[in-house]
């Protein structure tokens, strides 16, 4: 699913990355962890296509996906990759059904599919009555699993996350956690997600252990 071959990035004189080797099989779940400073939001960066390495390659689905140019890349980020980040990014003058839709008309999908698909990830993410609802009249944990449905919109290969459950309460950060799981176990997912939990990583199919620029054996 995700080849990861000899990364290096580096970022003026400081190299941050010092030749990454990963393989990450399809619908497996796998935890990156690691002390700040370790490297782990520049892979997941990198992996996700929004910053290109200094050299080494990544294939996704066997695609070698920084031979594209920049269109095709894009149009490959917005089809493959989903996000999810600490802060949800939901954009405020939208509701969460028209957040959810947001890269699915990026994808030049119709809006009656884009908007089915929307509320059929939201009915299943228990927010079925929150799909009128913009992003401030939501709580912590709503917002989140709505970012959750933004990601899954365009059925991507592979979902990224960094940090998702870092600003949210314990109740919510173990929804989110179960969420994962289950996308993993009903859906074939894959995910890769960065935390600091170590519990969450313990349950992972893998753990990834960063220091300084490296994979720990």
């Amino acid at each position: 699913m995700i080849e990861v071959q000899n990364i290096t990035k580096s970022f003026g004189k400081l190299q941050v990355l010092k030749g990454i080797d990963l393989h990450i099989p399809q619908g497996k779940l796998y935890s990156i962890v690691g002390p700040s400073g370790a490297g782990k939001t520049t892979l997941l960066q990198i992996m996700g296509t929004l910053s290109k390495p200094d050299s080494g390659e990544l294939a996704i689905r066997e695609q070698a996906v920084f031979t594209m140019d920049e269109k095709r890349l894009a149009a490959f980020r917005n089809r493959e990759i989903g996000f999810v980040f600490q802060f949800h990014y939901l954009l405020p003058e939208f509701n969460a059904l028209e957040n959810v839709c947001i890269p699915a008309f990026i994808a030049k999908k119709s809006k009656k599919e884009a908007e089915a698909k929307a509320e059929e990830l939201l009915h299943f993410l228990g927010l079925k009555d929150r799909m009128t609802h913009k992003p401030s009249e939501l709580s912590g944990g709503e917002r989140q699993r709505v970012a959750v449905a933004r990601a899954l919109i365009n059925d991507p290969a592979v979902v990224l996350a960094d940090e998702p459950s870092g600003n949210l309460d314990s109740k919510n950060r173990e929804d989110l956690h179960d969420l994962f799981f289950t996308l993993r176990d009903q859906f074939n997912q894959t995910l890769v997600i960065v935390t600091h939990d170590e519990d969450f990583a313990r349950q992972s199919d893998k753990i990834i252990r960063m220091r300084d620029g490296w994979i720990e054996e």
